[in-house]
């Protein structure tokens, strides 16, 4: 990474053990940088932070409404579950719903998140379903959407008209062309944009009103919405995501990705937020996220459901305290 900047230190005793690098920006629906820490134009891969962007032709495209989808559907195709029965009933549903079945999803199987679903399955010699994919909601919206457009089913692929979609929106509220793409753990393209791009795309979130003048930012409010109103739905009891949305009650949806990415949409701010660890660490993204929203304003530092991400404590086998995560003194300040 260029230009990173160290974020998130972790401390042993009296030593400064080891140190997170990165970087971050806060954007305006107007499409300004408010704030930056690093280089905000380095280009990253945004993985599952990217949801609600890969999510919007599914509403703007009319499916949603032709399908009768509500907004608990629109939560967790923005989501990334941990397959719990409240994610996996929801998603299952939806896709007999649609006449279809486990073996339609293209996301792969994957072994639950939820620790007690995944120990009553290893008991009754059950295995994991694609259902069971923490990418399972997103996969539900890809299939509606297929549908709706009567497209061919490996709606997967870069040129599948679901993708082509995506790339459109993306690049649209990222604001420039993408200049290529991963293949996500789930199979989706997953479309490269800078940092910055991120945040505008969040940003552009954050400012779209339910009654926008276009069909695209009323489908992105909708989509902000859906988070919003299901925190647990989006990830899942006791993970990052679930727990800050519930502290900010209301004022933020939040939203990790894999290799240290996090985004957050604050609506009543009319901005948006991104942010990329080097080194990939989730720690120290949780971390960091949690700190740019305490600086925002739109989450306590006493929270408990905070404390817990913002300077969370270690502990050795014994249950004895080693030291803690915080974030590098005077980054966020």
């Amino acid at each position: 990474m260029t230009r990173d900047i160290p974020m998130v230190e972790v401390w042993r005793g009296p030593f400064a053990e080891s140190l997170h690098r990165g970087q971050a920006v806060i954007c305006h629906a107007s499409g300004a940088i408010v704030a930056a820490w690093g280089e905000p134009h380095q280009v990253i891969l945004p993985r599952s932070s990217a949801k609600m962007i890969q999510a919007l032709p599914l509403v703007e495209s009319g499916a949603a409404k032709a399908f009768g989808l509500r907004q608990d559907q629109l939560a967790i195709a923005c989501a990334s579950h941990i397959a719990a029965p409240m994610h996996t009933d929801l998603v299952g549903r939806w896709i007999a719903d649609l006449g279809l079945d486990d073996d339609d999803f293209r996301c792969g199987a994957e072994s639950p998140r939820h620790r007690e679903t995944k120990v009553e399955m290893i008991r009754s010699g059950g295995h994991p379903c694609q259902v069971h994919n923490n990418c399972s909601g997103k996969h539900a919206g890809f299939l509606t959407l297929t549908k709706h457009l009567g497209a061919g089913p490996d709606y997967v692929d870069p040129d599948h008209p679901v993708q082509i979609a995506v790339r459109e929106a993306f690049e649209d509220i990222t604001g420039a062309p993408s200049p290529g793409y991963g293949i996500d753990g789930c199979s989706a393209p997953n479309f490269g944009t800078t940092l910055y791009g991120l945040g505008r795309a969040m940003a552009f979130y954050a400012g779209a009103r339910a009654d926008g003048t276009t069909m695209r930012e009323r489908a992105a409010a909708q989509l902000r919405d859906a988070m919003i109103a299901y925190p647990a739905l989006v990830a899942g009891e006791g993970k990052c995501c679930t727990d800050l949305m519930r502290a900010a009650d209301g004022q933020a949806a939040v939203k990790t990705g894999a290799e240290g990415v996090y985004v957050a949409i604050l609506p009543q701010q009319k901005l948006g937020i991104a942010l990329k660890i080097s080194d990939g660490a989730t720690r120290a993204s949780e971390c960091a996220i949690a700190m740019l929203l305490v600086r925002m304003g739109v989450v306590s530092a006493q929270d408990p459901r905070v404390q817990k991400y913002l300077m969370p404590v270690t502990k050795n086998w014994r249950g004895i305290e080693t030291g803690f995560l915080r974030p590098a003194p005077d980054v966020f300040a």
